[in-house]
């Protein structure tokens, strides 16, 4: 009779093994997606600013001209609706401020909230005539903006 030699040798992995491999799995899993989220939505953010900056540029052509600032609505950059993909419509008030109303992210957060730019001069305020536009303020809630500040790009967070 022939006698069938045991081998001791592992033939694959314990349930130990799977179950850590699982959990770090699983911790890395819980760290980066909130992350990838918050960039996601930040990149939709950046096309919403993409989306105003023909008004930005049309604003800062007229204090750069010296002409008297048109009023609220008369930029000739407002559109009433469908203005991009994540921006139903632009709005400008007399200064010349640039208020989108965003849609489209799929997050409650951000959809049907207001993203603000302000012009302003060298000095902080916002430009007169003649007085070119240095900057813009973006994302302020002392502007309008109720996005909170962790969704705008950082070059929009005042």
């Amino acid at each position: 009779m022939r006698r069938v030699r045991k081998s001791n040798s592992q033939a694959g992995f314990t349930i130990v093994e799977i179950m850590i491999v699982t959990m770090v799995i699983g911790v890395l899993a819980a760290v980066a997606l909130p992350n990838f989220r918050i960039n996601s939505v930040r990149a939709k953010m950046s096309e919403a600013l993409i989306a105003v900056s023909a008004c930005r540029n049309m604003i800062s052509e007229v204090y750069i001209s010296a002409a008297d600032p048109p009023g609220a609505g008369n930029w000739g950059c407002e559109v009433v609706t469908g203005a991009s993909t994540y921006v139903d419509s632009i709005s400008t008030d007399a200064v010349g401020k640039i208020t989108a109303s965003l849609r489209g992210f799929g997050d409650l957060r951000i959809d049907f909230h207001n993203l603000t730019l302000t012009p302003l001069d060298n000095t902080g305020n916002p430009p007169g005539v003649g007085n070119p536009v240095a900057r813009w303020r973006c994302g302020l809630p002392f502007d309008g903006t109720d996005v909170p500040a962790q969704y705008l790009p950082s070059t929009c967070r005042g």
